[in-house]
């Protein structure tokens, strides 16, 4: 950072130091001017009398003086770095090494099962209940890449397929006491449906108004949900929802929450290897062309409409399991659990962890469900770090955390063509 530092003074010059040193002080004096009835001027309803803080006001301009000029300073290297970086980080650059070399590969894989099978014996109940809830978020961002990140088509409503999946298992398990593992696979067909049920109409849209007929149909499934009594018991919800069973063996409190943490492990690494094969497939390469140029993919002989039929429906399907198994977690769902804000939290993973970037959308999982969780002892000001957070990722890394790399193939002359040749 130091050398970051003095690289910004050396290459901005003297004129362009003053200026935001001017820059600077100008907005300190005008958050002091707006903040002062605020911050200073404390009135006292009883006593009837006015105590004046004005110590404050050199807190406040102290704070805002060097924030701002601590944040031009952050604008004017990522300029610098813009001009002569490769267009990795650090951080991109070490997984890209970690990955080409199967050694180190596969001992980091191996330390990561380790850690896995670890974690729910040496962590509390609290702290593995927080990791399942960040695993049931990895594979619902993981699905939403599919619609948003490969395909390009921005969905709103993501929610709806999430909630299908967990109602359908709340009422088969109230009503039928079908289990956990019968209805894994079929929260995941529901949910394909019903992408495709939604895909048909929005076929023909795309950017805006894409985005408010899925928010629209969100919101329809929320509120037959709600207004549904007969059926989904309403805003009352559905409790006493059966955990998953072992070969018929119920657990208890703890040793069902450890097994639904190793279910959700075994989901995400079959989510990932799936995620990874349709990218690198020949449906993956029409998502990124349908992306990209619409157009131009319609001229290249793609199937338009069964492209981005095919990326709402294996979208939802994940979205459908999720669901599952978020209704045998928490063992009551209720209307009030599907709102817009999921929908907007797992597009928030999305686009800070990398649009379609599989490691990325894992970060910011890890970031948007753990970090509020950490910062409980903040108490107020938890969500106010946690905006912070958020908006100093979009300045500073608008292509996400870990941006999505284009697979390269070269082609090399073997021995016997270049014989050939000769």
């Amino acid at each position: 950072m130091n050398q970051g530092f003095f690289r910004f003074f050396l290459t901005a010059g003297s004129d362009s130091f003053a200026h935001a040193v001017t820059k600077s002080l100008v907005a300190a004096v005008w958050f002091v001017f707006l903040t002062f009835p605020i911050m200073v001027i404390r009135v006292n309803t009883i006593e009837k009398t006015v105590v004046w803080h004005w110590e404050r006001m050199g807190y406040v301009a102290a704070a805002v003086f060097f924030g701002s000029f601590i944040w031009r300073w952050l604008l004017a290297r990522k300029e610098l770095k813009k001009d002569d970086s490769r267009g990795e980080t650090k951080v991109e650059s070490w997984l890209t090494r970690l990955q080409s070399i199967p050694a180190l590969k596969y001992s980091a894989l191996a330390l990561l099962a380790a850690v896995a099978v670890a974690y729910p014996q040496v962590m509390d109940l609290y702290q593995t209940n927080i990791m399942i809830s960040c695993l049931v978020y990895v594979v619902l961002g993981l699905g939403l890449n599919i619609v948003v990140g490969l395909a390009g088509l921005l969905d709103l409503g993501y929610v709806a397929f999430y909630a299908v999946g967990a109602y359908a298992y709340a009422l088969c398990n109230m009503h039928w006491d079908i289990g956990f593992w019968y209805m894994l696979p079929v929260g995941a067909v529901l949910g394909a449906i019903l992408g495709i049920l939604l895909g048909f109409p929005v076929l023909r849209l795309r950017g805006d108004y894409l985005a408010i007929v899925t928010l629209g149909f969100g919101e329809i499934i929320r509120l037959v949900l709600e207004n549904w009594g007969d059926v989904t018991m309403g805003p009352s919800g559905i409790s006493s929802i059966a955990r998953p069973s072992l070969f018929g063996i119920k657990f208890g409190v703890i040793a069902s929450t450890q097994y639904m943490f190793y279910i959700m492990v075994g989901l995400v690494v079959f989510t990932i290897f799936c995620v990874n094969r349709l990218q690198n497939s020949r449906i993956g390469r029409a998502w990124l062309a349908l992306r990209e140029d619409e157009i131009a993919c319609q001229a290249m002989g793609i199937d338009k409409m069964k492209t981005k039929l095919m990326a709402f429906a294996l979208g939802a399907t994940w979205a459908g399991m999720a669901g599952v198994v978020f209704a045998a977690k928490t063992t009551f769902i209720n209307p009030a659990s599907f709102t817009f804000w999921e929908s907007a939290i797992i597009l928030s993973i999305v686009v800070i962890g990398g649009m379609g970037s599989i490691r990325g959308v894992i970060a910011g999982a890890i970031i948007l469900i753990l970090v509020p969780e950490f910062l409980r002892d903040f108490a107020e000001f938890r969500m106010l770090l946690f905006g912070a957070i958020m908006v100093l990722v979009m300045v500073f890394r608008p292509q996400g955390l870990i941006s999505a790399k284009r697979k390269i193939y070269e082609y090399k002359a073997t021995n016997a063509a270049g014989a050939a040749n000769e």
